[in-house]
């Protein structure tokens, strides 16, 4: 199937239509019999051609759209380059301690702040353009279709919102409402790595998830670690139903703040 918004010349060169005005001449050609036929000139111009429509040879030069004659253009698909901004704010690491690989990977570079995934006007991050996108597929590895993009960005930007959503609702009543709310330092995806809630659920028989994140939160200078589970939603199997997805986010137990935070989460306090 051809993608849409292509050229339409670019197509194959004999189009139905013509090829079945080319059957019918020759069934009434045969119908006809020989002496029907019109006599072929012995040295016919260049000029000359024979006409299905008349029937017989007629003088003058070669249509422009003949389907020997017309160029095949390549066909080129343009992506997205906009970007389009998060509601989630980003935390600049202090560069006074020492910074782990995911945070030195998020400062922003010295020369050109549009490029460092933050919007200089509302502070949030910025997510990538759909250029973006397919070329870091690319680049990792994976098998990736340019027309895809126009769907999978969409989908990729509203399942993160999803996740920062989840977060706040971990973080609320938790006193990063004295410095603005929470805000994000990095994070990082590793969908081969299960984690241990995620590993007992597959042991007794549930689906393992699609992807994992891990996102660092500042919480008015101390950081919490979050997981986040992506877990496909049950198709319906009805025409026109948006995809789901299911996130299980939830802090890690690998710091007082993340225990604390989960505990008094769970209990609704």
């Amino acid at each position: 199937m051809r993608p849409e918004g292509l050229d339409p010349e670019a197509k194959c060169p004999v189009d139905p239509k013509t090829r079945e005005k080319w059957l019918e001449a020759a069934k009434a050609k045969k119908a006809q019999g020989p002496k029907t036929t019109p006599p072929l000139p012995s040295t016919p111009s260049p000029l000359q051609r024979y006409s299905l429509d008349t029937g017989r040879w007629e003088t003058g030069a070669h249509p422009s759209h003949s389907p020997t004659t017309t160029p095949r253009r390549p066909c080129v698909l343009t992506l997205d380059t906009h970007r389009e901004i998060s509601t989630i704010p980003r935390a600049v690491p202090s560069t006074s301690k020492p910074l782990n690989t995911a945070e030195r990977a998020a400062l922003p570079p010295a020369n050109s702040e549009a490029d460092s995934g933050q919007d200089s006007a509302s502070g949030n991050w910025i997510y990538p353009s759909q250029e973006m996108f397919f070329a870091a597929m690319k680049r990792k590895g994976h098998t990736a279709n340019p027309a895809d993009m126009n769907s999978i960005v969409p989908i990729h930007n509203a399942v993160n919102e999803c996740a920062w959503t989840e977060i706040k609702n971990w973080e609320r009543r938790r006193g990063s409402e004295a410095c603005g709310g929470p805000k994000l330092v990095s994070f990082a995806g590793d969908s081969k790595a299960l984690t241990p809630k995620a590993r007992i659920m597959g042991w007794m028989g549930y689906e393992n998830p699609f992807d994992r994140h891990d996102w660092v939160v500042d919480r008015c200078g101390t950081r919490v670690e979050y997981v986040i589970d992506f877990y496909s939603g049950k198709d319906e199997g009805l025409k026109g139903k948006s995809l789901s997805f299911y996130l299980d986010a939830r802090p890690k137990l690998n710091s007082w703040a993340g225990v604390s935070t989960r505990v008094l989460g769970s209990l609704g306090i």
